[in-house]
C-alpha cells in the first residue's frame, strides 16, 4: 500500500495543512491572492512577489525530499461520475496513467500545461467531500482511494493512498490524537480556527512523518 498525501481542512473549508510522501511531482505553489492561508506548508506556499524565484526559508527539519518515480496521484474526478466527468478533470489536472501492476504514475505534461496550483488543488480535493452523508468515510477510483476522517470540532483529515488500500481512518485518527493534539490544540502559538493561518509547525510536521513513516503499510 502507498500513501501519498494528507490534507487537514478546518470547519471553515480552508486547507490548513498539507503533506505528501509518494508524489512524483509536488503540486505548484499556490498563486498570491488565491485564498491559500499561510502557514499551511512552505512547499507550496505563494513566493514573495519581491522575490518570485527564490525558495523561501523554511525552519522545518523533518525530511520531505522523498518523492518517488514510480507512484503519486493527484485528486481529478469523483469516483461517484468518472465517466462523465473524466474529460473534464483531465483537461485541467496532471494526467494520470497505470504502470506494472496498477500503480498510479503522474504523466508530466507539457510546459504548456503545468498542472493546478495548490490552492485550486486543495478546493478540488474538499469539493469531492460536498453533499456526502454523515456516515462518508472514503471513496475509491482506478488511480487512488481518499479516506475521511472528522473530529467533533469540525476539523477533516483527507489522505490519498493507492486504490487498493485498506481504510487509513485509524491513521489519522492518531495523528488527531497524538500530534494534533500535542503539538496544535494544546500550542498556545497555534492560531486555531483564525480563517488566517495554518497550523504547520516543525513539531507537528517532523511527528506526523515520523508517525506515518512508522507504519508496517508505509511504502
Amino acid at each position: 500500500m502507498t500513501i501519498y498525501c494528507l490534507y487537514i481542512f478546518d470547519r471553515h473549508c480552508n486547507c490548513v495543512y498539507y503533506h505528501d510522501w509518494h508524489r512524483t511531482k509536488r503540486p505548484r505553489r499556490a498563486d498570491e491572492g488565491g485564498g491559500l492561508l499561510l502557514g499551511v506548508s512552505h512547499a507550496i506556499s505563494p513566493l514573495p512577489s519581491s522575490a518570485p524565484n527564490s525558495t523561501p526559508e523554511t525552519p522545518f527539519t523533518s525530511p520531505r525530499n522523498t518523492l518517488s518515480t514510480g507512484s503519486g496521484v493527484l485528486v481529478a474526478y469523483s469516483g461517484d461520475s468518472i465517466q462523465s466527468q473524466q474529460s473534464t478533470a483531465q483537461s485541467a489536472l496532471p494526467l494520470l496513467q497505470t504502470q506494472g501492476a496498477g500503480a498510479p504514475s503522474v504523466v508530466t505534461p507539457s510546459t504548456s500545461s503545468p498542472g493546478l496550483p495548490f490552492d485550486e488543488e486543495a478546493k478540488l480535493v474538499y469539493g469531492r467531500l460536498s453533499g456526502r452523508d454523515e456516515s462518508f468515510v472514503s471513496y475509491r477510483t482506478s488511480t487512488y482511494k481518499l479516506h475521511l476522517f472528522e473530529t467533533v470540532s469540525g476539523y477533516r483529515f483527507v489522505m490519498l493512498s493507492d486504490p487498493n488500500a485498506e481504510s487509513l481512518r485509524f491513521v489519522m485518527r492518531s495523528i488527531y490524537t497524538g500530534p494534533f493534539l500535542e503539538y496544535v490544540v494544546r500550542n498556545p502559538l497555534a492560531l486555531m480556527d483564525s480563517r488566517e493561518r495554518g497550523i504547520d509547525n516543525e513539531y507537528f510536521r517532523a511527528s506526523v512523518d515520523r508517525l506515518i513513516r512508522g507504519l508496517s503499510v508505509f511504502q
